[in-house]
């Protein structure tokens, strides 16, 4: 009884180890644009189906200066003014009265804090 017990455990581990070793390989068949085998052996279907393009959406340009009336524009605690548009917040250069897409620079800069 023993040994059909310890027969029964070594197959059962043998099986195992058999099983989990195999690995499934794609075929080398290719397949064209238009789905038609080149190689010669029938193409899986897998192959045949297209795979959905990615659209994706266009980069939108930014502009680096603009022009805003002072009135629309808001106030920072620092009393400098800036004006936001899509996002991106643009500073006034109090010297030419531009608005600039922020920069590091702009920390440091006296052309950017008000009189």
């Amino acid at each position: 009884m023993d040994r059909l017990k310890l027969l029964l455990v070594i197959a059962v581990i043998g099986f195992s180890l058999n099983s989990c070793h195999k690995k499934n390989y794609p075929s080398k068949s290719r397949v064209d644009e238009s789905g038609a085998n080149v190689s010669g052996s029938p193409a899986p279907d897998s192959a045949v189906t297209a795979k959905p393009s990615i659209k994706r959406k266009p980069k939108v340009a930014i502009a680096k200066v603009i022009t805003v009336d002072d009135n629309a524009a808001k106030k920072s605690v620092d009393g400098r003014l800036y004006y936001d548009v899509m996002g991106h917040r643009y500073w006034k250069n109090y010297k030419d009265g531009k608005y600039y897409l922020f920069s590091q620079s702009m920390y440091n800069d006296p052309a950017f804090k008000p009189q």
